[in-house]
């Protein structure tokens, strides 16, 4: 087997076992989950700019892969609902920044909070070398998205 291949069949494991893990983490879909009343672009929105605190509209189309004009109105109803605040950008005030309100982030960090318990809950059943190579690993994945010079987030 070539080192290529062998090197894709790990990765492939990796995934597969991720998969798994990202099932212990969410064994089952959170109520608070299901019950934030927001549309899919509507949420997908609000996650983004939790990753990345703040973004133009025109950030945001591109994201969701839509036109300006249907990202505007997914924001508005944000807006509407003070989870999302619009704002113009001091440097150039014809573009327009969108940032979570303290509504917003309150939302969102509620939902994070709930993986990070039962991250938590399974992290504590560990023993302190399996920890270890757990950390080692996490700082691996984030050393090759910095070393990448991409935003993985986004």
């Amino acid at each position: 087997m070539r080192q290529e291949e062998a090197t894709e069949n790990l990765v492939e494991q990796v995934l597969q076992l991720g998969d798994r893990a990202f099932r212990e983490l969410f064994p089952i879909l959170p109520k608070q989950w299901l019950q934030l009343e927001l549309t899919m672009p509507q949420l997908k929105v609000v996650l983004l700019l939790f990753l990345n605190e703040r973004a133009r509209v025109s950030e945001i189309a591109a994201a969701l892969d839509v036109s300006m004009a249907t990202a505007s109105g997914v924001v508005d109803r944000l807006v509407d609902r003070e989870i999302l605040a619009r704002e113009s950008d001091p440097e150039d005030r014809r573009v327009v920044i969108c940032r979570l309100t303290g509504r917003g982030q309150n939302m969102i960090a509620g939902l994070w909070q709930l993986a990070r318990d039962r991250a938590k809950e399974l992290l504590k059943a560990l023993d302190q070398a399996q920890l270890r190579l757990v950390m080692e690993a996490l700082e691996a994945l984030v050393k090759a998205g910095e070393v990448g010079g991409r935003n993985l987030r986004a």
